[in-house]
């Protein structure tokens, strides 16, 4: 039987902010159910041990987070949490002696999607929180800056520079976090706390420039995703559901992962070679070889 790494869940596709990175879901606005979820963790727990609470839309902006981790840990399930980090101060609450939190990645980059959010409340607050969940419960936590670019001048890099300072600060390291791209992993500053940077990506898009195809993608061999409605994709980047392999709603996930499609997908990645046009249009893909 095929075993992934990890499964993405959408619990919502709604989010707070309206970042320029990431754009926004065409897809009407919805907060899975409890029972919904439950359905959908008995039927992928043969194919992984790990979750993640996201594809679009922002996590702790479900209510009912702090169920869900409780009916993840009941099902005997590692949690997994990227948040934009503006939530985490009323969120902590719910979080808190849910033994299925394994890490929280604080997308840091998420900084100025909205407006009226002063810098140093929102990286006191992240920090705050990250030591209580530390504290009570070994959280991983992971602070993500992906909008790194090539002019340390900017505006952008400034701010990167200002939240790192009190990172630096909060933490009492006697170094500065120089800000560069550490391919494949973070900077530990502390255990079980990194610092995660990389270059901004584009989400692939059908709109997007389509090339050879040529690659190497993780989906359907470590990963897949689920929508919150259901449907199932390739990877956490489908962020509207276009490779639409099934629903779990009409069918089981054992059989939507060895549909005809997915298999096309695996088999095409296993020459290097993408079979969907989306994933032509995929700039993450590339990153994986050529």
């Amino acid at each position: 039987m095929k075993r992934f790494k990890k499964i993405y869940i959408e619990i919502t596709n709604a989010c707070n902010l309206s970042c320029s990175f990431c754009p926004q879901t065409k897809r009407q606005g919805e907060f899975m159910k409890e029972e919904f979820f439950e359905q959908i963790l008995k039927q992928i727990k043969p194919y992984t041990d790990y979750i993640y609470l996201h594809v679009k839309g922002e996590p702790l902006l479900h209510e009912r987070i702090g169920d869900f981790l409780a009916i993840a840990g009941k099902n005997g399930f590692y949690v997994n949490i990227t948040t934009n980090g503006t939530l985490i101060k009323r969120a902590t609450e719910h979080l808190l002696y849910k033994s299925a939190l394994r890490q929280i990645n604080f997308s840091i980059h998420s900084f100025g999607g909205k407006e009226g959010i002063a810098c140093q409340d929102y990286i006191e607050d992240i920090l705050e929180s990250s030591d209580r969940l530390q504290r009570h419960m070994g959280t991983f936590i992971s602070y993500r800056f992906w909008n790194l670019n090539q002019n340390p001048d900017t505006e952008l890099n400034c701010k990167n520079r200002a939240m790192l300072r009190a990172i630096e600060a909060h933490y009492g390291l006697d170094y500065e976090i120089k800000q560069q791209v550490i391919p494949g992993r973070g900077l530990k500053i502390k255990d079980k706390v990194y610092i995660n940077q990389d270059f901004e990506f584009r989400w692939p898009a059908l709109t997007e420039k389509e090339d050879a195809g040529i690659g190497f993608c993780h989906g359907l061999r470590n990963q897949a995703a689920i929508l919150v409605d259901g449907t199932v994709i390739p990877c956490c980047l489908d962020g509207e559901g276009i490779i639409n392999l099934g629903n779990l709603k009409d069918n089981i996930f054992g059989e939507i992962i060895e549909s005809k499609r997915a298999k096309t997908i695996y088999d095409g990645f296993s020459k290097r070679i993408a079979a969907e046009e989306l994933c032509k249009k995929c700039g993450y893909r590339q990153k994986f070889g050529m």
